[in-house]
Order: structure tokens, then C-alpha cells, then sequence
């Protein structure tokens, strides 16, 4: 099974990541939005949309918004939102889901690059721009993996709920590695997450083979503009 079938599955994941934060992850679209001067009323897929909280903020900003995920349970979860202009799917980011529907694609929070393969990460892409309206936005927000690598910390501890998580991050092959083993209620658990250390040329490469341009390269979720050892992120913005 692939990784992240069972772990984003899983309660402990939710557990571990409770705390992210929703503030940055709000600044960061309305950033976007302002940027891209999305109108209201705009149709937006959130792809790999996890519980859905931002797809639940996008539609507070007036935009009609269909969330897909790999998660049943997430989705599940965000499915208790829904309403006319808010919609949610399980679905596999790597297969077709509407043609030329949407006027703006969101994959955000580094929630690309856990395939085995760069072939399944074509066809993501592929997929993310058969979505888009002509003239519709792809944004691919995704670590830079130059200072990921730099700034690992290969050991934490974590204790959240009563549960002491045990972290270990390594880079093996091709891939960003977080191993994840604690204890609860007397059994041991043991998880991976995989992310492949795909740089601005990997992904660049991805966009072009899709006939996408890309427009603009942002570091930073104040879109400031990339540096290749200094930025915390990679987004892409690019246009059918």
C-alpha cells in the first residue's frame, strides 16, 4: 500500500497535526486572491484538500469551490460543510476529474510529490491542468527543497495528547523521509511519510510537459520572490 493511504487514514495524523497554522494558511490565500485578483464567484478546485479548511475559507471568500482528496475519513469530515457553492470528492489527484471546468487549481502545502514515480507526478500535473479553463491558473506551493535539506532536523520529540511522538527526518535516495513511532493504549506504531525532493527544475519540467506556462515563481506565502537557498517555499504560478 502506498504510504499515504494509511497514514492520512489514520487518527494519529490528525493528532500530530492539529496545530497547524490556520492564520498563515488564510494570509496565504488572500495573498494569492489579491495577487491573481481572482472575482468572486470564481470556480476553484482544491486538490489534495485534506479536512478541507481552506476550501471552507476560499468559499467564505465568496468563491464557488469543489475540494478532492485521496482521505476518505477527510473527506468525510469536510462533507459536513458542504453547501451550493461548496462541494467535496475522494478522489486520486493522478486521474481525470472535470475538463475544463475550473478557473483556478490549488495544490498547496506541499501536498504533491508522494508518488513512487515521476511519471504518476506528470499525470498529476496533467490532470490538475485538463481541470482549468483556458487561460485558468494552476499554484503549486511546495517546499524548497534546498533548504528543507539544509535545515532538517533529524530528531524531535513531540508530546501531543498524551502521546509521545518520535520524529525522524533523513534524506534517503530521492526522497525527504519523516519517520514517525510512538506508543498508545500499550500497542507501538510506526509510520512514513515520503516526499521526493523535487527541485524548481523537476517541477518546472512537469508544468512545461502539461503546456503550461509558468508566470511567476514565489518563495514565500508573502510572495516574495524565490531564492533557490533562502526562500522557505517554491510556488508556481502558471497559466493554460
Amino acid at each position: 500500500m502506498e504510504w499515504f493511504k494509511n497514514w492520512f487514514d489514520s487518527p494519529y495524523y490528525h493528532i500530530l497535526y492539529k496545530e497547524r497554522n490556520s492564520y498563515e494558511a488564510e494570509y496565504f490565500i488572500d495573498n494569492l486572491i489579491k495577487y491573481l485578483k481572482i472575482p468572486e464567484k470564481s470556480k476553484i478546485i482544491d486538490i489534495a484538500c485534506g479536512k478541507g479548511r481552506h476550501s471552507i475559507y476560499l468559499e467564505q471568500k465568496k468563491m464557488k469551490v469543489t475540494g478532492i482528496d485521496l482521505s476518505q475519513k477527510s473527506i468525510n469530515h469536510a462533507k459536513k460543510f458542504e453547501n451550493d457553492n461548496l462541494f467535496f470528492f475522494k478522489h486520486d489527484m493522478r486521474k481525470k476529474f472535470q475538463k475544463e471546468t475550473y478557473d483556478a487549481a490549488l495544490n498547496l502545502f506541499t501536498s504533491f510529490g508522494y508518488f513512487k514515480t515521476k511519471n504518476e507526478h506528470q499525470t498529476a500535473i496533467d490532470a490538475m491542468a485538463l481541470n482549468l479553463k483556458k487561460e485558468g491558473l494552476l499554484i503549486i506551493d511546495f517546499m524548497n527543497v534546498n533548504k528543507t535539506i539544509n535545515n532538517l532536523v533529524s530528531i524531535e520529540e513531540k508530546k501531543i495528547n498524551d502521546i509521545l511522538f518520535n520524529i525522524t527526518r533523513s534524506v534517503k535516495g530521492k526522497y525527504i523521509q519523516k519517520e514517525i513511532t510512538f506508543k498508545h493504549n500499550d500497542k507501538n506504531y510506526n509510520f512514513l511519510e515520503k516526499v521526493m525532493a523535487f527541485t524548481i527544475s523537476d517541477l518546472s519540467n512537469f508544468i512545461i510537459n502539461a503546456k503550461l506556462e509558468i508566470i511567476n515563481i514565489f518563495g514565500d506565502y508573502d510572495l516574495n520572490p524565490f531564492c533557490e537557498y533562502n526562500s522557505d517555499r517554491l510556488i508556481l504560478i502558471c497559466k493554460k
